[in-house]
């Protein structure tokens, strides 16, 4: 089975903030995660990562936040992805 693209947008706000998802369902897990999803999930300017989910091969699951990177917890695509959108709203009443 080959990797299959389950949601693919991309925002760009009139502030000039970007905001692009992207999650695939993969055959096998991205080393060390358990599930079968691979993710990129991004809130930034051009050359400038504000918000960040994904899942590097060998990091794992994790966020980034204005530059800090942690763990993230995987529970589901719709999780992942409510998680995302609550930073970027965040984000923007922040800074509008």
């Amino acid at each position: 089975m080959p990797a299959r693209l389950l949601l693919n947008d991309k925002i760009i706000h009139p502030n000039g903030l970007i905001v692009e998802r992207r999650i695939w369902l993969v055959p096998v897990p991205v080393y060390p995660c358990t599930h079968r999803y691979r993710y990129s999930l991004f809130a930034g300017f051009l050359n400038s990562r504000l918000i960040g989910y994904d899942n590097e091969r060998g990091k794992g699951d994790h966020v980034h936040r204005h530059g800090i990177e942690t763990e993230y917890f995987f529970q589901t695509p719709r999780k992942l992805v409510a998680d995302f959108d609550a930073d970027v709203t965040d984000l923007l009443q922040r800074n509008p």
